[in-house]
């Protein structure tokens, strides 16, 4: 277990006098912000095959394979 002076301060309170409450909030503030900040990810890319927009019916399109075109995600 380290000793208060092996510690290292979270932030420094440069003017006034906060009450133990006020540390105490500001600290649960400053780790939430810092724990929701490194757990974002990019967002992951749909599946196209539950995708609403392939609901929507698209042109038609005539031709060979034109039956195994109309199944697949555009």
């Amino acid at each position: 277990m380290s000793t208060p002076e092996e510690r290292r301060a979270l932030f420094r309170v440069v003017r006034g006098e906060p009450s133990d409450e006020e540390v105490a909030a500001l600290t649960a503030v400053l780790l939430a912000a810092a724990s929701s900040a490194s757990t974002d990810s990019p967002p992951t890319q749909r599946d196209r095959w539950s995708d609403p927009v392939r609901r929507m019916r698209t042109p038609l399109r005539p031709g060979p394979g034109a039956w195994r075109a109309s199944a697949l995600p555009h």
